[in-house]
C-alpha cells in the first residue's frame, strides 16, 4: 500500500461547493471566483504577445519588466522602495508562491503559527516541509487576534508565522496593534514572517491595508505573497508573486526553479502593460467591491440570518442560527440541495472548529445573481 505524506487530505470543500453547485444548478457563491470576466484591456494584450511570439520561458524571476511595474506599484501604494531584479519573484498564482516560502523557511520539525480559520494551503505545505502548524483559532464575530496567547504558543521550535490580511474567509483586516505586536514577536523571537496579501488591494469602509511591505524592519524577516487573480479578475490565469529581501529572496528562487522554473510568459506582458497604462484599476478595486458587498447586504436585510462584518476580500459571513440547527456543513449541503445556493462552512478553515453556526458567501458576482441568491436567503 502506498504511504501517503497527505494522509488527511482530501478533495478541497471548494471544488466539493462547486460540483453541488453544477449538479443542482445552484447559484454558486461558494468558490472564491470572480462571475465576471477579465478587463478587455489585459484580454487583447495577452492575444497580442501570443500572437507575436512571446510564447518561450521568461527568466525563472519573471519578466523584467512586470517585476519593475510591480516596484513601482509596491512604492505608490506603500513608500517602499525594492529592487525589482533582486527582491521580486513571478509564481503560479498565490498558492505556488506560499508552497515555495513554506519550503523555503521552514524545516524539519519547525513549529509554524497559523491562524484559524485558515486557508487550506497552509497546513499541508509546512507538513511537506517537515513542520508542524500549530493553530490559534479565532472566535466569530470579531476575529480578532490575542497576542498574549500567541506569544505563549511560542516555543525553542517556532520558525515562522503566517498572517493573512485581509483574511479569507473571516474579511477581517490587521489593525496598528496587530502590526506593532507581529513586530515584536518578530523580533523577540527571531521569526519569519509569510504575509498572505492576495486581497490587499480590497478594503472597505477608507481603510487601509496595512501590509508588511510598509514597515522596513518587519519587511527584513518577511515573505510577502500577492495575486494577480484577485487584483485583475483572472484567477483562471494562476499568476502571482512573492516579495522578499535578498536574502530571503534567494532560497525563494531555488526552491521556485524547481517547482513551475518559469509562469506563463504572454501573462506577464500582458499584466505589465496593464499595470502601466491601466493602474488605475487597481484604484477603484475597493470602491467596485464595496457596492457588490452593500447591495448584498441590502438585499439580505429582513433575513432570519445575521451579517458579520466584512472589512476586506470579497467575501461575506452569515451566521443562520435563527434559520437552522444543523451543523455548518450539513447546512451548506441542505442549501445548496434544497435552496439552491452554494456556500461554504466556516468550521473547514479551523483545525478544532468552534462549532458556530456561520457560512461564507463570495460576492465576486454579478449584481442578479447576488439579488437572486438573497431573495432566496430572506425565503428561509
Amino acid at each position: 500500500m502506498f504511504n501517503s505524506k497527505l494522509p488527511d487530505v482530501g478533495v478541497s470543500i471548494f471544488s466539493q461547493m462547486s460540483e453541488l453547485a453544477n449538479q443542482f444548478s445552484a447559484l454558486n457563491l461558494s468558490q472564491g471566483f470572480p462571475e465576471f470576466d477579465t478587463p478587455n484591456f489585459l484580454k487583447s494584450q495577452i492575444t497580442h504577445y501570443v500572437q507575436n511570439g512571446f510564447n518561450q520561458y521568461s527568466p525563472s524571476s519573471g519578466v523584467p519588466k512586470l517585476q519593475q511595474q510591480i516596484a513601482n506599484l509596491v512604492q505608490n501604494k506603500y513608500a517602499t522602495e525594492l529592487n525589482a531584479d533582486k527582491q521580486i519573484t513571478i509564481t503560479s498564482g498565490a498558492t505556488e508562491a506560499l508552497f515555495v516560502a513554506i519550503q523555503a523557511a521552514v524545516r524539519p520539525n519547525d513549529e509554524v503559527i497559523v491562524f484559524d480559520p485558515a486557508y487550506d494551503s497552509y497546513k499541508p505545505a509546512i507538513e511537506l516541509a517537515g513542520g508542524r502548524s500549530v493553530h490559534i483559532a479565532l472566535n466569530a464575530p470579531d476575529f480578532t487576534i490575542d497576542w498574549h496567547k500567541v506569544e505563549q504558543k511560542i516555543t525553542k521550535k517556532t520558525r515562522a508565522i503566517i498572517i493573512n490580511t485581509p483574511q479569507n474567509p473571516s474579511a477581517k483586516i490587521f489593525t496598528h496593534h496587530d502590526i506593532l505586536k507581529l513586530k515584536r514577536l518578530v523580533g523577540t523571537y527571531n521569526l519569519y514572517v509569510i504575509s498572505d496579501e492576495v486581497y490587499e488591494h480590497i478594503t472597505f469602509d477608507e481603510q487601509l491595508h496595512l501590509s508588511v511591505l510598509r514597515d522596513h524592519e518587519l519587511l527584513a524577516k518577511s515573505f510577502v505573497i500577492s495575486s494577480f487573480g484577485k487584483t485583475f479578475h483572472c484567477t483562471g490565469w494562476k499568476m502571482g508573486y512573492c516579495i522578499a529581501p535578498d536574502d530571503l529572496s534567494g532560497e525563494f528562487r531555488k526552491i521556485h526553479q524547481y517547482v513551475t522554473f518559469s509562469s506563463f510568459t504572454p501573462a506577464q506582458h500582458a499584466l505589465a502593460d496593464m499595470l502601466e497604462q491601466q493602474g488605475d484599476h487597481v484604484d477603484r478595486l475597493s470602491d467596485f467591491y464595496q457596492q457588490k458587498r452593500n447591495l448584498l447586504i441590502r438585499h439580505l436585510h429582513g433575513s432570519r440570518f445575521t451579517i458579520l462584518p466584512s472589512q476586506g476580500t470579497y467575501f461575506l459571513l452569515l451566521d443562520y442560527s435563527d434559520v437552522s440547527d444543523l451543523n455548518d456543513i450539513e447546512f451548506c449541503h441542505w442549501l445548496v440541495e434544497q435552496a439552491g445556493v452554494a456556500a461554504i462552512p466556516l468550521s473547514v478553515f479551523y483545525q478544532t472548529p468552534p462549532g458556530d453556526k456561520v457560512i461564507r458567501l463570495c460576492f465576486a458576482k454579478n449584481d442578479e445573481t447576488l439579488k437572486e441568491a438573497a431573495h432566496i436567503l430572506c425565503q428561509l
